[in-house]
C-alpha cells in the first residue's frame, strides 16, 4: 500500500491508481454473490447486520450505495437496511467471457464520513447454448493422409463460464474419424477431428458428419454443425509461417485501415499446391470486426477503433492455406498501447447545496474520480481555486471530501461558485471541471442597526392629534425573517412623563405618530428609546434614542400684571401739575406665557383723553408725560394702553388707565370720573357715616400733616440746600419692594394699606431704589375717594 500525498498549500492532491487512504472504513471488503437473471428488487444482503449499524442510522448519516462503473446496479431501502438488486443482471453482458464476474460498489456513509467497499460476484447459470458461426465446415484431406491425422475443426462458442460452458464436441457415428477435444491455454476446447483408417478417394470422395458441441449445464445445451469432408488428391507439404507468434504493438488511437503488420508463410511444393492464401482461423465475432487479412499478401488491417480502456490485448488466429487444401497455422499477438485520450472522470455521490453560516467544518460533497487510462495517463490531481473557503480531503481510494476550511458569513458572501479541476498526468494533460453552487444559508446573527443613534423631531405646539412626527429606521444584514423588524418604545426611566398617551410608533415602518396636542408651555422637550427587534430565533435588537423638541406657537396673549383690571374699582394715578417733561406717571408691567418672539412685548397708547398729553415707551411700558402740563389741561385722563406680543399672528391686551391732575398733594381727592352707579342709590345713613368717617379720617390726616411739617423743619435746619432722601434702611417692614428685574426700567418701594371693607384706603409712593436719586417731593399726602384702596407715598 503506497502512502498518500500530503496536501499541497495549492490544496492539489496527487492520487495515484493504488493509493488507498481508509477514513473509518473497513479493510476487508463486503462480498455477496447473486445468480444473473435474478429478478429486479431481490434481497441481496441486509447491510445493517453487516456494518454493525442500528436501521435508523442508515437514514440519518444518508447512507447511499456508488457503483464503479456508470450504471447503479443496487439500491439501498433505509427503512429496513436492505441491500436490493435495481435491475436485472446479465453476466454475459457485464463480464463477457470472464469467467469471475464482479461488480465492485461502496457505502457511502455522512457524520462522520465513513466508506466501505463491497464486491457483487454475479454467478453464471446456463442460459446459453453452443453455437457455430457458420452452418457448415468444409474439410478437404488428401486421400494419402495417414490414419492418426489431425485436422482442426471451428470451435463453437458459448457465453457461459465455466461447468455452464463448452465441455465436449462429439460427431455422428462412422468409420473414419473421431472426435478430440483439446483444452487451449486460453481455457478454451477445440475440436480436432481424427482419422481413423486409411481414406480411398474413389470409394468414397465425400463424407457428411454432424459436429455437436455439448455444455456441462443441467441439463446440458448443445449446438450443431455439419462438416463436409472432401477427399482431395496427394499434396505433400502443408504450408509454414516463417515466424510465429507474431508480437505486435498498435496505438489505441490509430486510424481505422491502418497496417499492423503482415505475415507470410511457405510451401515446399510447387504449383498449385505451392500458391498460399492467408485468412483469420475460427476467429470470434470481436476478433472479425476487428481485423482484417489480406489472402494474398498476408497484411494485417484494422477495421475498427481500438479502445485500450475495453480490451488491452488480442490473440488473433491466423492459417495459412495452399492449392492443395493443406494448411499451416499461426498466432499473432497484438498489444494495444494506452494513450491518454479519457479525461478524468468526476461522479458527485453526496451534495449539500446549502449550509448554515457560522456553522464549523461542515461536509459539503462527497465526489469519485476516476481516469480509464493507464500508468502516468491514470494518475490524477484533484484542485479547487485557492480563493474560497473550502478545502479536499482524499478519504478512500479515489473518493474526496469537499469541507469548508472555517465557518462562513452569509453577509461576507451569500454564494460560492467553486469549480473542482481533475488533471491527469499524461502527454498531454487532460482535465476535466466540474462546477457546483453553494448557498450560504442565513443564522440570525446580526441585530438590527439603526440609522442614527439619536433622532431629533421637530414638532409645532397645538398639533391636530395623530399627526405623523418623523421616523426611524434600522437594517438588520440578515435575511428572510432574521431580517423582519419589528419597532416598539421602550419604557422610559422618567415616571413623570406619560410616553404613552403622546407618541405611539408604527412597528412595521418606525413611523410616530403624536396622540395628542402638545403645548409648549407645559413640555418643551421630551425624550424616549425605540427598539427594533428581528424576528429571528433567538431574536436581536437594538436600541436608539428620540428626543422631540416643541416649537413655541404664539397661543398665548400678553397678560398684564399691572395695573390690576381685576379689583372692583380701577386705580387712579395722580400727577402733579408741575411735573416737568418726560415725568414717570405709572409703567404698565405684563408677560406673555409664550418664548422667544412670541414672547417680545412692545407697547403703544391706544386711546387717551387728550392726545399728545401723554406717551408710552414702546419697550418697557413706562407712562411718562410728553409735555409740561398747563392750568388748560383738563384734570382727569382716560388712558388705554396696548400690549402686543411679536408672534405671527400677534396677540394682543389693553389696559386702561386713569391719570388725575393735581395741583399737589394736600388737594382732596376728587371721587373718580367711573363711580359704580349703585353709589348713587345709598340710603342716606349710609351717606351720613361716610360724610363722619371722612371727618375723622380728615382730622387724623392734618395731625399727622402737622406732624410731618414739625420733622421736615427740624431736618431742613440740618440740610440747607434743602434737599434729603429716605435711606432705604429707614423704610418700614411693611413697604412692598417691587425690584426692576421684570419690564420696569427701575425698583420701586410702596406701602399699601387697605382698611377691609370700608372703600378706603392709603398708598404711599416712597422713592425708586437709586441711591444718587434725590426726592422731588417730600411730606406731600394725598387722600384717596373711597373707591381707592391703594395709597401711595413718594420720597
Amino acid at each position: 500500500m503506497e502512502k498518500l500525498e500530503r496536501i499541497q498549500p495549492n490544496r492539489q492532491v496527487m492520487v495515484f491508481i493504488f493509493t488507498v487512504f481508509v477514513f473509518q472504513g473497513r479493510t476487508e471488503p463486503l462480498r455477496y454473490f447473486i445468480q444473473e437473471e435474478t429478478e429486479n428488487r431481490s434481497f441481496v444482503a441486509h447491510l445493517t447486520k453487516d456494518l454493525g449499524l442500528e436501521t435508523r442510522e442508515l437514514a440519518a448519516r444518508s447512507a447511499r450505495v456508488v457503483s464503479d462503473d456508470d450504471k447503479q446496479h443496487l439500491l439501498l431501502d433505509p427503512q429496513t437496511g436492505d441491500l436490493l438488486l435495481r435491475e436485472t443482471l446479465d453476466r454475459e453482458e457485464l463480464c463477457g467471457p470472464i469467467e469471475q464476474c464482479v461488480l465492485y460498489f461502496h457505502v457511502l456513509l455522512e457524520m462522520p464520513v465513513q466508506i466501505f467497499q463491497g464486491e457483487l460476484w454475479i454467478q453464471d447459470i446456463n442460459d446459453h447454448s453452443p453455437a457455430f458461426t457458420d452452418g457448415e465446415v468444409l474439410l478437404k484431406i488428401p486421400e494419402n493422409s495417414q490414419p492418426g491425422t489431425l485436422f482442426p475443426l471451428k470451435v463453437a462458442q458459448d457465453l457461459d463460464v465455466g461447468s455452464n460452458g463448452l465441455q465436449k464436441y462429439t460427431i455422428s457415428p462412422n468409420s473414419h474419424f473421431h472426435i478430440l477435444t483439446r483444452n487451449h491455454s486460453e481455457g478454451k476446447k477445440y475440436p480436432d477431428l481424427v482419422q481413423d483408417k486409411a481414406l480411398d478417394r474413389e470409394e468414397q470422395p465425400e463424407f457428411s458428419l454432424t459436429l455437436m458441441a455439448l455444455d456441462g449445464g443441467s441439463p446440458p445445451r448443445s449446438g450443431t454443425v455439419t462438416v463436409r469432408i472432401l477427399i482431395m488428391d496427394v499434396n505433400d507439404n502443408a504450408p509454414e509461417f516463417v515466424h510465429t507468434p507474431y508480437e505486435v504493438q498498435v496505438l489505441e488511437n490509430s486510424p481505422l485501415d491502418s497496417p499492423i503488420l503482415s505475415v507470410l508463410a511457405r510451401d515446399a511444393d510447387a504449383g498449385n499446391f505451392g500458391s498460399v492464401s492467408y485468412g483469420l482461423f475460427q476467429p470470434s465475432d470481436e476478433i472479425k470486426q476487428t481485423f482484417s487479412i489480406n489472402e494474398v499478401t498476408g497484411e494485417i488491417r484494422l477495421r475498427k477503433k481500438l479502445d485500450f480502456e475495453k480490451i488491452k490485448s488480442y490473440h488473433v488466429e491466423i492459417e495459412a492455406i495452399d492449392g492443395g487444401g493443406l494448411s499451416g497455422k499461426g498466432t499473432v499477438f497484438i498489444e494495444v498501447v494506452d494513450v491518454n485520450d479519457n479525461a478524468p472522470e468526476l461522479t458527485i455521490s453526496s451534495l449539500a447545496s446549502c449550509i448554515p453560516e457560522n456553522a464549523p467544518e461542515t461536509v459539503v460533497s462527497i465526489f469519485r474520480v476516476r481516469d480509464r487510462d493507464s500508468g502516468d495517463n491514470g494518475k490524477m490531481t484533484c484542485s479547487i481555486p485557492d480563493n474560497v473557503p473550502f478545502i479536499l480531503k482524499p478519504t478512500f481510494k479515489n473518493f474526496y471530501t469537499l469541507v469548508t476550511e472555517s465557518p462562513l458569513d452569509r453577509e461576507s458572501r451569500a454564494e460560492y461558485n467553486i469549480t473542482i479541476t481533475v488533471t491527469d498526468m499524461g502527454t498531454p494533460r487532460l482535465k476535466t471541471e466540474h462546477s457546483i453552487t453553494i448557498l450560504v444559508s442565513d443564522v440570525n446573527d446580526n441585530a438590527p442597526a439603526f440609522s442614527q443613534m439619536s433622532y431629533t423631531l421637530l414638532v409645532r405646539e397645538n398639533n391636530s392629534p395623530a399627526l405623523h412626527i418623523g421616523s426611524v429606521s434600522a437594517t438588520d444584514r440578515d435575511s428572510g425573517t432574521n431580517a423582519q423588524i419589528t419597532y416598539s418604545l421602550l419604557p422610559t426611566q422618567d415616571p413623570h412623563l406619560p410616553l404613552a398617551s403622546l407618541v405611539s410608533i408604527n412597528a412595521d415602518n418606525g413611523q410616530l405618530f403624536a396622540l395628542r396636542a402638545l403645548d409648549f408651555e407645559a413640555l418643551q422637550v421630551f425624550e424616549f428609546h425605540v427598539g427594533a427587534t428581528d424576528q429571528g430565533s433567538p431574536a436581536l435588537s437594538s436600541q436608539a434614542l428620540v428626543r422631540v423638541e416643541v416649537l413655541d406657537d404664539n397661543d398665548n396673549s400678553p397678560f398684564v400684571l399691572y395695573p390690576m383690571q381685576n379689583a372692583s374699582a380701577p386705580c387712579t394715578e395722580l400727577v402733579p401739575r408741575a411735573a416737568e417733561q418726560g415725568y414717570l406717571v405709572t409703567k404698565v408691567v405684563a408677560v406673555d406665557g409664550d418664548s422667544g418672539q412670541n414672547a417680545w412685548l412692545s407697547y403703544q397708547l391706544l386711546k387717551a383723553t387728550e392726545p399728545g398729553l401723554f406717551g408710552v415707551w414702546a419697550h418697557n411700558g413706562e407712562v411718562r408725560t410728553a409735555r409740561l402740563l398747563s392750568e388748560r389741561d383738563a384734570a382727569r385722563h382716560r388712558l388705554v394702553v396696548l400690549v402686543k406680543d411679536n408672534g405671527e399672528p400677534p396677540l394682543s391686551a389693553s389696559v386702561t388707565l386713569h391719570v388725575l391732575l393735581v395741583d399737589g398733594f394736600s388737594q382732596p381727592y376728587l371721587p373718580l370720573p367711573e363711580a359704580p352707579p349703585e353709589r348713587a342709590q345709598w340710603d342716606s345713613l349710609t351717606v351720613y357715616l361716610v360724610i363722619a368717617l371722612a371727618s375723622v379720617s380728615s382730622l387724623f390726616l392734618f395731625s399727622v400733616l402737622v406732624f410731618v411739617v414739625v420733622r421736615l423743619c427740624r431736618r431742613r435746619r440740618a440740610a440747607p440746600l434743602g434737599v434729603f432722601s429716605v435711606p432705604e434702611s429707614h423704610l418700614p417692614g411693611h413697604l412692598v419692594d417691587v425690584s426692576g428685574t421684570g419690564t420696569l426700567s427701575q425698583s420701586y418701594q410702596y406701602e399699601v394699606c387697605l382698611a377691609g371693607d370700608s372703600g378706603s384706603g392709603e398708598f404711599k409712593f416712597l422713592k425708586p431704589i437709586f441711591p444718587n436719586l434725590f426726592v422731588e417731593h417730600a411730606g406731600r399726602e394725598v387722600k384717596e375717594n373711597s373707591n381707592c384702596r391703594n395709597s401711595f407715598v413718594f420720597s
